[in-house]
């Protein structure tokens, strides 16, 4: 029995996306504060500690799972749209900045899919979002997700957004791939994540491309954004005349603009 709530959508425009969902009566979407483009009258907004997937589990379990949201740099809450009337509702949630949104059904990665950490749109309700901890503490030092990562668990749809042109690569048992670590969206389960040093001190300090790669080794799918909202802003603020960068989620800070390609 599926747990999420079952909902049809479809994806408008091309680089500055929105997705409409269409909810019957008692369905429910959840998502981040501020995304909500348009809603049909029939459609009940609610604030909820959490994700809501779990409503049993009691007022102290709620905010446990709410403070999690917190190592994410994500809000403490979230926002629940129900469908409160007769027939169908319609409600839409827009792209940030430029890019694409991805859909994603749980079902088919075996109920999770790890992203960075501002992916998450919104999903079904019944999906849980969660945080992922990386064992390996060079991905939390010099990783361009940093040491947290979020986690999608469930059964429903859910929904990403990515910059720029966004690749989707299936990735064999062994089959490396190595990718810039701002430039990773999100992957399957089974995808085994690292980050390795670039070899050569003349590629590291003159090639462009930063210190550190990020790995990925199948079995499983991955998908990789060609611009980072971060490079973006970075490149606005370099022809405004300000300077400086914000990293793309290396917990260094400062540090990691040294580091980091885009930083030289």
């Amino acid at each position: 029995m599926q747990n999420a709530h079952e909902i049809d959508f479809r994806i408008l425009g091309e680089e500055m996306q929105m997705v409409e969902i269409e909810l019957d009566p008692g369905e429910t979407v959840i998502a981040e504060p501020g995304g909500m483009l348009m809603m049909d009258d029939s459609i009940d907004m609610q604030t909820i500690f959490g994700d809501g997937a779990q409503e049993n589990q009691g007022f102290m379990g709620k905010l446990m799972g709410a403070g999690k949201r917190l190592l994410t740099g994500e809000n403490l809450f979230m926002t629940a749209y129900t469908q409160t009337g007769v027939g169908k509702g319609r409600i839409s949630f827009a792209s940030p900045y430029p890019g694409k949104i991805i859909p994603v059904d749980l079902t088919q990665y075996e109920g999770k899919l790890i992203c960075q950490k501002d992916a998450f749109l919104c999903a079904a309700k019944g999906t849980m979002v969660g945080i992922e901890f990386s064992r390996k503490l060079g991905r939390g030092f010099f990783g361009g997700e940093g040491f947290i990562m979020q986690k999608l668990e469930g059964d429903g749809m859910a929904f990403i957004h990515a910059g720029g042109y966004i690749i989707e690569k299936e990735l064999r048992a062994g089959e490396r791939l190595r990718v810039d670590t701002g430039c990773l969206v999100a992957f399957t389960r089974n995808v085994d994540y690292d980050i390795v040093f670039v070899k050569g001190i003349k590629n590291a300090l003159f090639g462009g491309e930063g210190l550190f790669f990020a790995t990925l080794t199948g079995p499983g799918k991955v998908w990789i954004q060609s611009l980072p909202f971060s490079r973006l802003a970075d490149r606005v603020m370099s022809h405004a005349g300000g300077y400086g960068r914000k990293d793309e989620g290396s917990v260094l800070g400062g540090l990691g603009n040294l580091i980091d390609g885009d930083g030289w």
